[in-house]
């Protein structure tokens, strides 16, 4: 038994069974990031040997005496570099953080803690999480475990690239938009971006506040569901989380497809889809159908204006979150004479050119002589993209579609296209602007061998249907 190529449940499942112990679990993953990571880059740091085998220690003592807290007690989990760890670097794959120790947890990881899993280290991501390949972070770019010539995708490609590459069994990733669905495609993993709210932002350091959700990567639907299951949850320290929010997990047993009925936007299967892709898709329909499933077409004129609608957004609350990093209170500072030049130089070294590049547009769309005509009218888009979410709904209870245009590209091209590695993101971002629950799923190859990814998208706070119906889809 290769103890790295099993699922986060049935790793559970051996451990609780005693069948492996802890310690054994932890030398195999140990050995394996030894190994790989150097290559992959899916770590930024990795957590001590000491104080992680001690805490297994202690875990392994509730586990022998049948006290199991929670399905992936005693688990090895890798977190997104963005996510406050106390003690532990938070780097954001930025030189501006490459210092910071958080003094707290933040909520999710608290969670976690609590569920006694057990923190394997921080994976890299793209810069603040401002990008689509992980390719700007600060400390390297990471690689595709599937075909190392090839991007993660991203932002949180690192944790896709720990996941897939068996460096660790479960991972947790943000989603602004689509920084989990897409890598998770792009790696041939599952992710899930949960319905906006449904687990708490607190500490989680913010890119674009009205859009990141933190969420789980696993190997497949089931694990997502179990992590999910741990994370979500209302915050009090957390004004956006919902309040009243509850996961109910879904009854044992395969979910049935006969009557669901699945919506497919005409709008998803344009002629800038691969084609690949496109093939892989008509073939699951096909399959849907054969199991009873109603494929009802529906439509989403807003797509075309997803892209710069979500950049707007996206940039003019990055600027803002982003102007905390001055040079004074915390992060990188450079030697200056003057206040004026000790923000300029400070931010100038900090930030690589993807997060300038962002702060700018960001700061002229908010600018007084373009405030109207493009924040505010984004924000005008952005109710009509909901509404017509919520009026696609009224005919199907979940849609179906491609997580990106093409599968991973090679490393390079996206850097020399800022552009085309934008409009990458057009099946993901409406997710995000319309605050609802998106779960990619691997479903297939092109003819080159790399994972093609399917995306389910789900009514809000059906975050459980959404995960049951991806555990009983059939496979292409």
């Amino acid at each position: 038994m290769n103890i790295t190529e099993l699922t986060a449940l049935e790793l559970a499942q051996q451990l609780h069974t005693k069948r492996l112990s802890i310690a054994q679990v932890l030398d195999a993953y140990y050995a394996a990031i030894a190994e790989k990571n150097e290559e992959l880059q899916a770590y930024i740091s990795v957590c001590g040997k000491e104080l992680t085998y001690a805490r297994a220690a202690e875990i392994q003592a509730r586990l022998d005496v049948g006290e199991i807290r929670s399905p992936l007690a005693g688990v090895p989990i890798a977190v997104k570099d963005v996510i406050c760890t106390a003690g532990i670097p938070t780097t954001c794959g930025s030189r501006t953080l490459e210092h910071f120790l958080p003094p707290y947890n933040a909520t999710i990881v608290e969670r976690i803690l609590a569920a006694d899993m057990i923190l394997l280290g921080k994976t890299n991501c793209d810069e603040f999480a401002m990008g689509s390949t992980t390719e700007t972070s600060y400390f390297g770019i990471t690689k595709n475990p599937r075909d190392t010539s090839r991007v993660p995708g991203g932002s949180s490609g690192g944790s896709a690239a720990a996941v897939a590459g068996n460096l660790a069994p479960i991972a947790l990733g943000t989603d602004t938009g689509g920084s989990i669905r897409q890598p998770a495609a792009y790696c041939g993993i599952a992710g899930l971006k949960p319905t906006y709210g449904a687990v708490s932002r607190y500490g989680l350091i913010a890119y674009a506040s009205s859009l990141d959700q933190a969420g789980p990567m696993g190997k497949n639907a089931a694990d997502c569901a179990a992590l999910f299951g741990i994370i979500c949850g209302p915050d009090e320290r957390d004004s956006t989380s919902a309040k009243g929010y509850r996961y109910e997990p879904p009854l044992q047993g395969a979910m049935p497809l006969r009557g669901t009925r699945i919506g497919i936007p005409q709008e998803f299967l344009s002629e800038a889809l691969q084609p690949e892709i496109k093939q892989t898709i008509d073939s699951l329909t096909q399959k849907l159908q054969a199991e009873g499933a109603a494929i009802v077409s529906v439509s989403l004129p807003q797509l075309a204006y997803a892209v710069p609608t979500y950049y707007i957004m996206a940039c003019a609350e990055c600027c803002s979150n982003l102007s905390r990093y001055d040079g004074i209170k915390y992060g990188h500072s450079a030697d200056a004479e003057s206040l004026r030049e000790t923000y300029i130089r400070s931010r100038s070294e900090g930030f690589g050119l993807e997060c300038k590049r962002r702060v700018m547009l960001g700061n002229f769309v908010l600018s007084s002589g373009y405030f109207d005509a493009y924040y505010m009218k984004a924000l005008k888009v952005r109710r009509l993209i909901q509404n017509a979410y919520l009026k696609a709904f009224e005919s199907c209870d979940v849609i179906l579609g491609p997580v990106a245009p093409t599968t991973a590209p090679r490393i390079g091209e996206s850097l020399d296209d800022p552009l085309a590695m934008y409009l990458s993101d057009i099946y993901t971002v409406t997710v995000n602007l319309a605050g609802l629950p998106g779960l990619s799923l691997p479903i297939g190859k092109d003819s080159n061998g790399l994972p093609i990814g399917l995306q389910l998208i789900g009514k809000p706070y059906e975050d459980a249907f959404l995960l049951a119906l991806g555990e009983a889809l059939p496979s292409c």
